[in-house]
């Protein structure tokens, strides 16, 4: 029965001891089908003689924004200047209004707390993607 060099690393719900150091811990190399596993702190992952992360290619680079996204938080960020811009003005005025401060006041007030609907996000959640590794042959020779 032969196994393919590909593990993912996922976290079991109990700890087990490491299978290099024997300190307790709950992550875990295990095949796409859990037919074969192994019990690793994380430490030895980073272990360029243990294991190798393999990069996935399919998966886009995590830093990558869209344009759509970035045009709609810069609206957004414009749409809460402007906001402010307009209150400032409305304070500079009820300075200058002294007899009308408190009326001012009170309908700026019932303005500023009406709720902005938020706009919903129709993005789709990320699937969970498990780190993959491929274990070395000869983790004991040097």
């Amino acid at each position: 029965m032969s196994f393919t060099n590909v593990y993912y690393k996922r976290t079991a719900g109990t700890a087990k001891s490491c299978y290099v150091c024997y300190r307790p811990t709950p992550t875990v190399l295990a095949t796409i089908n859990t037919v074969d596993f192994i019990y690793v702190c994380p430490g030895h992952l980073s272990d360029t003689n243990f294991a190798s992360r393999i990069a996935d290619a399919d998966a886009p680079a995590k830093s990558s924004v869209s344009a759509e996204e970035i045009a709609k938080i810069k609206q957004e960020w414009e749409d809460k200047q402007k906001k402010k811009q307009e209150k400032g003005k409305e304070d500079g005025k009820e300075k200058e209004d002294g007899k009308d401060k408190k009326s001012d006041a009170g309908s700026s007030k019932e303005a500023s707390k009406s709720p902005t609907p938020a706009p919903a996000a129709s993005t789709k959640p990320a699937a969970p993607a498990h780190e993959r590794y491929s274990l070395h042959r000869d983790f004991y020779a040097s």
